[in-house]
């Protein structure tokens, strides 16, 4: 698939490497729209993650939530199509699917909230290698910032997908050892889009499980501030999304279940749970 016309050059020791396109924000989206599994409950953040349901593989159905008081959302609606009194969060119109319902917004954060979301895709700001998110504030920008349902949605979801740029507008990493930006919540993030590469926060660290085409690990690494674990048989590498086959049926064979399950996957649950565990008090 091609990039989006947007030209990085990377440094490898003291050798300026050609410059590559990378991903646009909606190739972003087609490639985190192929992580969802099917029947599963969905919540989609602002930015690249809101351009997901126009890429949803036609051979699944997933319900995506809103939090102002949608589950079945569909896609954006195209010209002709809108109902402005049919909005997604962003006040987008948005069309729906069969057997979708609508509720109080109370009711929609409760969803959030009460662990009912089988997976959340939010922007980030910065991911740390052990999946914390930062998606709120950057320092010394102008406001307060908008944390919104962002901290809910992140420690409430089974698992968390984060769409993002891979580098700052100035050559920043946005993947880094640990958080500079104030924290949206610690140890959430499951997995990693961005327009080079798709990696996931394991145990070990991050590993990296598919790179952009054209683009080797080696200049991954240089533009990602933690270290990245690279399968040693380079063929493990896929290519990134267009490529036959690839991610197809990542979850035909996992055994995965829906929300109502008591089968929660993910290492941020785990972290999460003993984080939160309930402790004798003292005195």
């Amino acid at each position: 698939m091609p990039g989006n016309g947007i030209h990085e050059k990377v440094m490898l020791g003291n050798v300026r490497l050609p410059a590559k396109s990378r991903l646009t924000r909606e190739q972003i989206a087609q490639c985190a729209a192929l992580e969802l599994p099917d029947g599963a409950y969905v919540n989609l953040g602002w930015g690249i993650p809101n351009l997901i349901a126009d890429y949803l593989p036609k051979e699944i159905t997933v319900y995506f939530h809103s939090e102002n008081g949608i589950l079945g959302m569909g896609r954006r609606a195209r010209p002709g199509e809108e109902d402005f009194d049919q909005v997604d969060a962003m006040k987008v119109p948005v069309t729906l699917i069969p057997g979708a319902s609508f509720f109080h917004q109370a009711d929609a954060h409760l969803m959030s909230r009460g662990g009912h979301l089988d997976v959340a895709v939010l922007g980030g700001f910065q991911v740390s290698e052990k999946g914390d998110l930062s998606n709120w504030k950057i320092p010394g920008a102008k406001g307060s910032g908008g944390i919104g349902g962002a901290m809910d949605i992140a420690a409430g979801a089974k698992t968390l997908i984060v769409c993002m740029e891979h580098t700052t507008k100035d050559g920043a990493p946005k993947i880094v050892k640990k958080c500079t930006y104030p924290l949206t919540c610690l140890a959430c993030v499951d997995t990693i889009v961005t327009d080079l590469a798709v990696i996931d926060v394991q145990p070990e660290g991050l590993l990296l499980r598919e790179v952009a085409r054209g683009w080797t690990a080696e200049e991954i690494q240089a533009l990602t501030g933690a270290p990245l674990i690279v399968p040693n048989d380079s063929r493990k590498l896929c290519g990134f999304v267009g490529e036959a086959g690839v991610r197809k049926s990542r979850h035909a064979n996992e055994g995965w279940k829906p929300a109502g399950s008591t089968c929660v996957a993910g290492l941020r649950r785990e972290i999460r749970a003993h984080q939160f565990s309930e402790r004798p008090r003292e005195g």
